[in-house]
């Protein structure tokens, strides 16, 4: 398959409360009669012993005790303090799971049985004030899930069968529920904040399975949004970084991991690179394996909420990587706790502790005994330089990658936005030259492409610690060692003060061809999607494709194919990409994702209409059999179309 379903999260975080159009896929909101008002701190350690600390959970060691293919599971749900950053930072007093008798964890503890298990389950609301009510506590092969209902101080047991092999979640919400709410009231939202700390991983295992992999659960909570109080916490298995665990790797081996979103949010989750697998997609009632021939390879794979995957990767090359959400809000300084209005200081910041938060985990690859790495032959050099140049449109800046062309550099405030389109070839070593000619620090992520880890543009971080990579200065440059080994729709953009400089134009399209192949424009069509400044309240960013909202028409020879190139680089919220002729959705042939060609499964002749999440590229291939008149649209999800371009076929 081409993508997954994915809902609307466009925002800045006071507006990322505003403008979620969905809870988790399959539940409703929590409206609670009583529901215990949440406290908040800045300050360090509470030495208030009535309330316990949160355990961070790794997800390593599954709850419960599990004899002769039964597993006894005794939960319960009570305050407790939660530290997402440092354990004597910020804190928050939430509801959270516990094991009886032991400390609360965020995510939920986690419940892990081989499939056949019979699964008993005693669950209590130590809470005062509020009824809880709980989900995915049951046998996920009906599709269905019983909702249980506790006021304070009830218990209740349960006992259902694990009976069909998958990742699933389980969780809870506070107080009065309506049945199924897919669109809750913004203004209820706007109220309450969200409230996804109590979410959790079900894992049931096939005989025999190999169970060495990770879990990690994506957790969410944030205060009632105000003009200047709005405060959140995102964390992947209980923290947030810089507090995230540190994974470790070693070349060769064969990484499995399972991502699950138990927030409100959607998340593009993105790996540094290297291509990861996915093997599996579901949600707190399913989960369905792709048969073998139908696995993608990508680098951003967008979950809902509610949603999950499983994933393999491959760690070729050493060095420090990182893995995230790629919606630019959810990891940049002020996803902290604590960090409202952004800190400056830390927000145009090289230090990768400071500069990003929240849903960042780091991945050290170590050498195996005797790695060897690949060798380069002469490379080709590109000059890149990084300029600005007058405002124009909605953002106050404008900032963009121009490409020397010749032997003269370009203008230092000449700009083009996106940034010139890079074209190089599978194969060929090549060293571009990143001139800064900004009066700050910036650096380049090259989305999506496998190279050394100290060209892969996180300053501070990339490389290993006897070599990181640093910000490029001022007046400064740096070299990336590129040699690309798959021909593909690929990305670069800056991966410093992400937010204003992305939306000021410092991004671009890098497209590599095979070896002999040669770049067309009249066959050849590159949509390169990003934001005009950054999104004002109650509304999400201005979207611009190609640097404007329209083009100039587009000729298009009958009968002959052309290639579609689709770059989603905006700081938040996915784009549709609609092609028509009149009224009627024509169609054209899926052929990539991120770079690489899709499974065969998957390269289908389909409705020329596609979704690209964040951080997400799409090839498709149209071979136009009638004359006339088509338009491409290009609209972000929800909104009115802010892009057309006209194409005639001839």
């Amino acid at each position: 398959m081409m993508q997954m379903p994915s809902l609307l999260t466009p925002r800045r975080f006071a507006k990322d409360v505003q403008f979620a159009i969905a809870l988790l896929a399959i539940t409703a909101v929590a409206v609670s009669c009583r529901t215990p008002v949440p406290q908040i701190s800045t300050s360090s350690r509470s030495t208030d012993i009535s309330v316990a600390a949160v355990s961070a959970n790794d997800n390593r060691v599954p709850a419960g005790k599990l004899v002769n293919g039964k597993l006894d599971l005794r939960l319960v749900i009570g305050m407790a303090r939660w530290y997402p950053e440092a354990s004597d930072g910020a804190w928050v007093d939430v509801a959270a799971f516990a094991e009886e008798g032991g400390k609360p964890q965020i995510p939920s503890p986690l419940i892990r049985v081989p499939i056949g298990t019979t699964i008993v389950a005693t669950l209590r609301n130590s809470l005062a004030d509020s009824t809880v009510y709980i989900y995915g506590l049951g046998s996920p092969q009906s599709g269905t899930t019983d909702t249980l209902s506790l006021a304070p101080g009830q218990s209740r047991t349960v006992t259902f069968a694990a009976a069909k092999t998958g990742t699933y979640l389980y969780y809870a919400t506070l107080g009065r529920m309506d049945r199924i709410v897919l669109r809750p009231n913004p203004q209820y939202r706007r109220r309450i904040g969200e409230r996804e700390q109590l979410a959790g991983a079900f894992i049931i295992d096939s005989v025999n399975a190999n169970t060495n992999d990770r879990i990690m659960v994506i957790n969410g909570w944030s205060d009632p949004p105000g003009a200047n109080d709005f405060r959140n916490a995102l964390s992947i298995n209980g923290k947030a970084w810089p507090h995230t665990e540190r994974l470790v790797a070693q070349t060769g081996d064969s990484v499995r991991w399972r991502i699950l979103n138990g927030s409100a949010r959607n998340h593009p989750m993105h790996l540094h690179g290297f291509y990861f697998r996915v093997d599996s997609r579901g949600s707190l009632l399913r989960d369905s394996t792709y048969a073998a021939a139908d696995r993608r390879l990508v680098v951003t794979e967008v979950l809902a909420p509610g949603e999950t995957m499983s994933m393999v990767w491959a760690p070729e090359r050493p060095g420090n990587w990182l893995f995230h959400c790629h919606a630019v809000f959810h990891v940049v300084d002020e996803a902290r706790l604590t960090s409202m209005p952004r800190d400056l200081h830390t927000s145009h910041g090289a230090k990768p502790m400071e500069h990003m938060a929240g849903l960042v985990m780091g991945v050290s690859v170590r050498p195996a005994s005797g790695f060897v790495g690949a060798s380069r032959g002469p490379a080709r050099q590109l000059n890149l330089f990084v300029n600005e140049g007058k405002p124009r449109g909605i953002a106050p800046r404008a900032l963009s990658f121009v490409l020397q062309e010749g032997n003269k550099p370009p203008a230092d405030d000449s700009v083009v936005i996106p940034g010139s389109p890079l074209i190089l070839r599978r194969g060929e070593p090549t060293d571009v030259r990143v001139v800064n000619r900004l009066a700050e620090e910036t650096s380049i992520h090259w989305h999506g492409i496998e190279l050394d880890s100290y060209s892969d543009g996180v300053a501070g971080f990339s490389g290993d610690p006897t070599r990181l990579s640093p910000a490029i200065p001022p007046k400064g440059s740096f070299i990336a060692q590129l040699t690309l080994p798959r021909a593909g729709t690929f990305i670069y953009h800056t991966h410093l003060n992400d937010l204003e400089q992305l939306t000021s134009g410092l991004y671009g399209a890098l497209i590599v061809l095979e070896r002999g192949q040669r770049y067309d424009p009249s066959t050849d069509h590159l949509f390169v999607a990003g934001w005009d400044g950054e999104s004002v309240p109650g509304t999400p960013g201005t979207l611009i494709v190609n640097g404007g909202k329209a083009m100039t028409p587009l000729p298009f020879a009958l009968g002959k194919t052309h290639r579609l190139r689709f770059v989603n680089i905006g700081p938040a919220v996915a784009f549709v990409a609609t092609l028509r002729r009149d009224s009627t959705v024509a169609t054209w042939r899926r052929r990539a994702k991120d770079g690489a060609d899709l499974p065969a499964g998957a390269a289908q002749v389909v409705p020329a209409s596609l979704r690209a999440d964040v951080g997400e590229t799409f090839d498709t291939e149209f071979t136009p059999t009638v004359t006339g008149a088509y338009t491409l649209s290009i609209a972000h999800a929800g909104q009115p179309v802010r892009y057309l371009a006209k194409i005639t076929v001839k």
